[in-house]
């Protein structure tokens, strides 16, 4: 990578724009959804693995829930079996979970917290198995256009949140660790259940009480009718788009998610371009931001305003 050379003015203009963000950042939790491209471009991994070292040692609680889609449906393939969807959810069969398991706990999981520790942080990769984090069941989708809807599809082992047990994260937190969380449940039964990366990171944020949620996404955020970003958004703004339908497709899950941790006490939830360098940090540190905050109308200001 290229190093540009900034004039010493410049690199204290930037730290002191950073200085009320650090300040009121200090102490809390920000739960960061790490996926897209800023899991698979070696240069973005790197600097996302920096920024969070670098929240840690400033004071902040990051705690990051990762996603792994692209890496599950390439070892399903090279194993012959074909990856089957639903309302955008992968069917998870006895088989399949082995390989979920073994990706998001595994291969992914353990990749992230390398990235993390080489840049000089302590992170501690875990699923929500660990500790009994996650406790999840059977998630129950009716059949689109049954007419009684009682016909149901079986989904396997994809499952949802039923209930949260922070005390592993706060343990991690406590002694200044990062924690890197697989979203992989269990239920009462003793099976995993996959789960949605995105509903993990939310769920998880208002467990914890975090201050801020950051969905990173290869998308800029939500975008006004002519392409151009919506930096800020209230509620009821968010649910006015919903219903024009200017929020549709996959972006309607993320934003809903967005909604859901904002309701349930999480200040503030972004949206973020993870194809943009060091998204996190610019997110979290600076006036601009990336992408679209989500927030209660009178919380969407940035600590600096």
């Amino acid at each position: 990578m290229n190093k540009t050379h900034n004039k010493p003015a410049d690199i204290a203009a930037v730290l002191a724009e950073a200085m009320p963000y650090i300040q009121h950042f200090h102490g809390r939790t920000i739960v960061i959804k790490y996926g897209g491209n800023a899991m698979v471009d070696e240069d973005l991994k790197r600097g996302f693995a920096r920024d969070v070292v670098l929240m840690k040692l400033v004071g902040m609680n990051p705690v990051v829930v990762h996603g792994g889609g692209p890496q599950i449906g390439a070892l399903l393939e090279r194993i012959g079996k074909k990856s089957e969807f639903v309302e955008g959810l992968r069917v998870t069969d006895r088989e399949t979970i082995d390989v979920v398991e073994m990706v998001l706990g595994g291969l992914v999981n353990k990749e992230i917290v390398a990235l993390i520790n080489a840049q000089g942080g302590r992170a501690v990769g875990l699923s929500g198995k660990d500790g009994d984090m996650i406790r999840a069941k059977k998630l129950v989708l009716h059949k689109s256009g049954a007419p009684d809807q009682e016909e149901l599809i079986d989904m396997g082992h994809v499952g949802e949140i039923e209930s949260i047990n922070p005390a592993v994260v706060d343990t991690l937190d406590e002694g200044d660790f990062i924690p890197v969380i697989a979203p992989i449940g269990t239920g009462v039964d003793g099976l995993a259940y996959n789960i949605n990366a995105d509903t993990v990171a939310g769920k998880l944020a208002v467990t914890l009480q975090a201050e801020k949620l950051i969905l990173l996404t290869n998308t800029a955020g939500v975008l006004d009718p002519d392409g151009k970003l919506l930096t800020r958004l209230a509620e009821p703004r968010v649910e006015q788009l919903i219903e024009d339908g200017m929020i549709s497709g996959g972006m309607l899950p993320k934003v809903r998610c967005a909604l859901d941790a904002v309701a349930g006490g999480v200040r503030t939830a972004t949206i973020s371009d993870g194809r943009v360098p060091h998204a996190t940090l610019l997110e979290t540190l600076t006036d601009e931001g990336v992408g679209t905050q989500i927030g209660r109308s009178r919380e969407i200001l940035r600590p600096g305003d």
